[in-house]
């Protein structure tokens, strides 16, 4: 068998998802009618689902709207029966559709209305032949109210009360339908009064009967509200209708005002209830629903809010700075509550897009992971229903100081006699305040503490000249900035030695792996321009052989030959014709990793049955595996075979050294 080992990688990618509530569904369904014109037709819609859905009524795709059209809702607005009266033909006859909707979704279901004249009915169009009469009985009495209809064929009869369908079956045997077509109320009680209609249905058409009241006699029970007014918001120019519905014995009075103007003419006050029909709101207002009878008067109000978009809010105000915060309140600037505010703000002294704050819900906001000693402009505007307004004027104003967050940049340091030194910077990039000066530490002992080393203050100069220095020692500096709230880190220490005319350290000194065998060096050159030469040492690892290479000036080495997957140690220094400058700092750089020069070490194979081999090893030696061993292959074929092709068994992790096979 031929084997042979690789190295295999494996990357795995998982999924998760999941969904809560439904959209919805209908349960009841309207059907086709065939309707009289002069008469009526209603249309029953309900759908179930979670949240519970809103029905709503559409001819030609827009909502159903005139003084003969009623949506008429139950089941908290889950149910709705669109009610047509008087029918016109032509122009009632469509196609009316039953809208659910949740925030899951919407279903539409239809029914097709057809509106027939008197002259064009067929001969077995239904026909009421004895409608419900007026009736009056004592609550816990039972009452009676009569319906016969004929038709061809025989026409279904079914009732409706107050506009919305009687179901005996929800009645818990409480009310019946007689054979005749009568409906029984047995133990009568106060909501069943109202205004009942029977219904007589075939394959011909729809009749409606003629509504008759029934009312349930209460002694003297003073007026409420049996359907209370509903406050509504709407959009600008739009048409909503309020229902007032009212109880008692006698039976009360209902009207509707709007401050103190009556609304109802006084000689055409309904009894028990009142809809009263707005269209084309501009303002919000509040309407008042008045009930009354000989044993009092009550009233309820609805209120009608004209929805907009919110004023602008107040100009903020800042309450509170700190170096990485700032804390703003402002005026609503609204009558009407809002949803939330929004705080958009933004640096001035930075380019980019707006920070935005969104769902706040108070008038009070402190914002945070700002910059230091920066100015900011903030605006606040309003969110409601129909969106977000405008934005208030704006604030600027400028975050605390902090101590520096980065150390000066590009330290260099050269001498200017045997005995003096010249130290430069620059600015720290994040110096989060104004600079009150720089703090420049030496010492020839850099292992000591700094707290030990020499010090020397610098107002807010970015150079600074150091004397009574010791002849050829080598010295190592740190410079820091501070503002007024403290010090900022140090910078990374240099080195310099006191020769007069040797270059300076190289600044920036940097490496990058560039293949499995070399590594590129770069840096900056000192400020001298008297180097002739740059001087180069290296080894393997903290114990391994230095090796020292000599180049002309440059900014960049590649040092080539080099074991793979191996850390190496640098340091570097620049020479001019008065002797060698001081080194850098070592850093270090590991190579890349490569292939694994050597194969799997004792690769046995030993057949145990006539089918199977175990193949055993043992990894390569370590100075030869390059890196992490990511695992192995197995290949293998049949020599005593027409098919010689190789097989091969993959993904066998590192740490096994076994295959059965």
């Amino acid at each position: 068998m031929v084997l042979l080992v690789t190295v295999i990688y494996c990357h795995l990618l998982l999924l998760a998802g999941s969904s809560t509530g439904s959209k919805p569904k209908f349960i009841k369904i309207p059907t086709d009618e065939i309707g009289v014109s002069g008469g009526v037709a209603s249309f029953v819609c309900q759908a179930t689902g979670d949240p519970k859905p809103r029905v709503t009524w559409n001819k030609r795709g827009k909502k159903v709207n005139s003084q003969r059209f009623e949506t008429i809702e139950f089941d908290e607005g889950a149910g709705a029966v669109l009610r047509i009266q008087p029918l016109r033909t032509p122009r009632d006859e469509n196609v009316y559709e039953c809208v659910a909707q949740n925030v899951h979704g919407e279903e539409v279901v239809s029914a097709k209305l057809t509106v027939l004249r008197e002259d064009q009915l067929p001969s077995g169009f239904p026909n009421i032949d004895m409608g419900p009469q007026l009736k009056v009985v004592e609550r816990t009495r039972t009452a009676t109210m009569l319906c016969a209809a004929s038709g061809n064929p025989d026409p279904e009869i079914t009732w409706f009360k107050d506009f919305l369908p009687v179901d005996p079956a929800s009645s818990n045997g409480r009310i019946k339908q007689l054979r005749s077509g009568a409906l029984q109320i047995e133990n009568s009680e106060e909501t069943d009064q109202g205004k009942y209609e029977c219904v007589a249905t075939n394959s011909a058409g729809v009749r409606y009967s003629s509504p008759a009241n029934l009312y349930v006699r209460v002694r003297r029970v003073a007026p409420r509200f049996s359907i209370l007014p509903v406050s509504h918001e709407i959009m600008p120019g739009g048409n909503v209708n309020i229902t007032c519905v009212a109880v008692g014995s006698p039976m009360p009075y209902v009207k509707w005002m709007v401050g103190a103007e009556d609304l109802t003419p006084e000689d055409d006050m309904p009894v028990g209830r009142n809809v009263l029909e707005l269209t084309n709101v501009k303002e919000s207002a509040n309407y008042t629903c008045v009930a009354m009878s000989s044993l009092g008067v009550i009233e309820s109000v609805a209120q009608i809010t004209v929805k907009s978009l919110p004023k602008a809010p107040g100009t903020p105000v800042v309450t509170e700075t700190t170096a990485t915060s700032i804390t703003v309140t402002w005026d609503s600037g609204n009558p009407d509550p809002v949803s939330y505010y929004v705080i958009e703000y933004k640096s001035k002294s930075q380019d980019g897009p707006y920070q935005i704050k969104e769902d706040i819900t108070t008038t009070r906001y402190s914002i945070g992971g700002l910059s230091p000693n920066s100015e900011y402009e903030i605006w606040v505007s309003a969110v409601n229903s129909i969106g977000q307004g405008p934005p208030s004027e704006p604030v600027v104003t400028r975050t605390g100081e902090q101590a520096p967050a980065s150390a000066p940049r590009n330290v260099q340091a050269r001498m200017l006699s045997s005995t003096t030194m010249i130290i430069q910077w620059e600015e720290p990039v994040e110096p989060n305040g104004q600079i009150r000066g720089y703090r420049v530490y030496y010492t020839m002992e850099p292992d000591q503490p700094v707290s030990s080393w020499l010090k020397y203050n610098v107002d807010d100069s970015l150079l600074t000249t150091i004397g009574s220095l010791l002849e050829h020692e080598t010295y190592t500096v740190r410079v820091l900035a501070f503002t007024s709230v403290g010090d900022g880190p140090l910078s990374d220490p240099i080195q310099v030695k006191t020769q007069q005319g040797v270059p300076g350290q190289p600044m920036n000194f940097r490496a990058e792996a560039k293949s499995e065998t070399s590594i590129g060096l770069t840096w900056s050159p000192p400020r001298q321009d008297s180097i002739v030469k740059y001087e180069l040492n290296y080894r393997e690892g903290e114990g391994g052989n230095e090796i020292r290479k000599t180049f002309d000036p440059a900014t960049s080495y590649t040092v080539e030959g080099l074991k793979p997957n191996t850390e190496y140690l640098f340091r570097l220094a620049a020479r001019s014709s008065h002797g060698l400058g001081a080194w850098t700092l070592d850093i270090k750089e590991r190579t890349m990793q490569s292939k694994p020069s050597a194969p799997p070490r004792n690769v046995k194979c030993v057949s145990s049955k006539s089918t199977t081999i175990l193949v055993s090893w043992l990894p390569p030696p370590a100075e030869s595996q390059n890196g992490v061993l990511a695992g192995y292959s197995v290949r293998y074929s049949a020599l005593d075979s027409d098919d010689t092709r190789p097989k091969e068994v993959k993904d066998i992790p590192p740490q096994t050294t076994a295959h059965l096979k």
